[in-house]
């Protein structure tokens, strides 16, 4: 069995799955490899419009591999102690970058563990759903670490607020998918049996609309997240919509709305 598996679960939509359940998911230069290989293969295949990112086992990813039997990713080998840190560490943000800049939308669906390098992960997925028993922390901390590690200081304070995003990385304590829900971490809170129908029916709902207003929307609220100005957000979206005119979109919609069909949309 491969270490990440990818399953085409519905129409446009791929699941893909962690699957090193012995290590609880952890962030083995493996797996790392494994998610990096099946991200770049996502990136140009247009059958793929929504990625489900899951788990196999008893949680999503326990973060960094601590039982030091997961090995050294190739980069590292031969390099001094500076160089050899490095490379580790970028190994892993490649990783989580590879999630948050594929042009799909990527849906987490979570249980159990999401802590350390897990929490990241999760954080860089656009959407966010987990068991009520899954629980979260900033474990980095907790290993004589900072919390600012594989752009949890970036995305935590956006998502949380800064108040709670420091009570969360100061103490590295766990929280309960319930407090995650009210933080504004999650997007569902369901059961197990539920957990990929409730993905599945997000990532349905992403599906159904055009090639061209998905990717532009992720692309365009992302990059606004750091606009500097009201203006130069409104100037990006102003510049998309106007080139979404083009693909003949908009018209298609209103024929569709007067026939009282759903609308067929063009490629992008």
């Amino acid at each position: 069995m491969a270490i990440v598996e990818r399953e085409m679960v519905g129409d446009g939509i791929l699941k893909v799955t962690l699957n090193d359940p012995d290590r609880y998911n952890a962030l083995t230069p493996a797996l790392i490899d494994g998610i990096d290989e099946v991200f770049a293969s996502i990136r140009h295949d247009r059958d793929v419009r929504v990625v489900v990112l899951t788990g196999n086992g008893r949680g999503f990813c326990a973060g960094a591999d601590m039982s030091g039997t997961g090995g050294v990713t190739d980069r590292a080998r031969g390099r001094g102690p500076v160089g050899f840190v490095h490379e580790m560490q970028a190994h892993l943000m490649d990783v989580v970058l590879a999630i948050h800049e594929t042009p799909q939308p990527v849906i987490g669906a979570m249980h159990g563990a999401v802590v350390g390098g897990g929490l990241a992960l999760a954080l860089t997925c656009d959407l966010r759903i987990a068991t009520d028993d899954a629980f979260f922390a900033s474990h980095f901390i907790r290993v004589g670490l900072s919390s600012c590690d594989l752009g949890t200081s970036y995305w935590l304070p956006r998502i949380c607020g800064p108040t709670i995003a420091a009570e969360l990385m100061l103490t590295g304590r766990r929280f309960t998918a319930a407090e995650a829900r009210e933080y504004g971490v999650l997007n569902r809170v369901t059961t197990a049996e539920e957990l990929l129908p409730t993905a599945l029916e997000l990532a349905e709902m992403i599906a159904a609309n055009s090639e061209y207003g998905v990717r532009m929307t992720k692309i365009g609220m992302w990059a606004n997240l750091d606009a500097s100005s009201l203006r130069a957000a409104m100037e990006l979206e102003n510049r998309t919509q106007v080139l979404g005119t083009f693909t003949g979109n908009m018209t298609e919609a209103g024929e569709a709305f007067r026939e009282k069909r759903a609308p067929e949309w063009k490629p992008m």
